[in-house]
């Protein structure tokens, strides 16, 4: 078997799932790994999938392609490494005793740059980012900006400190963020 990612991006109308997810499946494609969303009218989705391992990628793809075509998706498939039994968190020499997830929240006035100036401070820190999700939620009187994130941590992270320069970065943008451990269940 191998491995591949597929993506697909469209204006949003019901069907798009069972589109992708029925030329996958008359494939022979084990779907492993999904996220899908729709941003701003537009639905996107990307996919991690195992496939036959005699099945070819621009095959697959035209596949694809011909088979949500009356549903406006453009369509990409691109082979995937495989990691070797790595984990995402591996790579990390001081993460021995396994990494951290946190959760981390922002929220206030809307303007440029939030998203970059936050990861920024985060990375300098070590974290790595496994999921990150925006919305602008508008109000009668003003547009508000919401960012989410689910990073990990080395175990040696010093998390005040960490706490005290995104506090630091919230007053400089006027905004509010928390950070707190993300003890949320795997499914």
């Amino acid at each position: 078997m191998a491995r591949v990612a597929v993506t697909a991006f469209g204006a949003d109308r019901p069907g798009m799932v069972a589109g992708v997810t029925g030329v996958l499946m008359d494939h022979g494609a084990n779907i492993e790994d999904s996220a899908m969303t729709i941003l701003g009218g537009h639905f996107a989705m990307m996919l991690l999938v195992e496939v036959p391992g005699d099945q070819e990628v621009a095959a697959l793809e035209a596949a694809l392609a011909a088979g949500v075509a009356d549903l406006g998706l453009s369509v990409a498939v691109r082979p995937v490494a495989d990691p070797g039994g790595a984990t995402e968190d591996e790579g990390h020499a001081d993460w021995a005793d396994g990494p951290c997830a946190w959760s981390v929240s922002v929220h206030g006035a809307d303007q440029p740059g939030i998203v970059y100036r936050v990861t920024r401070l985060l990375a300098e820190h070590g974290a790595n980012v496994a999921d990150l999700s925006t919305r602008v939620v508008a109000s009668p009187t003003q547009a508000a900006y919401v960012l989410l994130l689910r990073v990990t941590l080395a175990p040696s992270t010093d998390g005040e400190a960490l706490a005290d320069e995104l506090a630091g970065l919230a007053a400089a943008l006027g905004v509010e963020v928390h950070i707190r451990p993300d003890d949320a269940d795997i499914l």
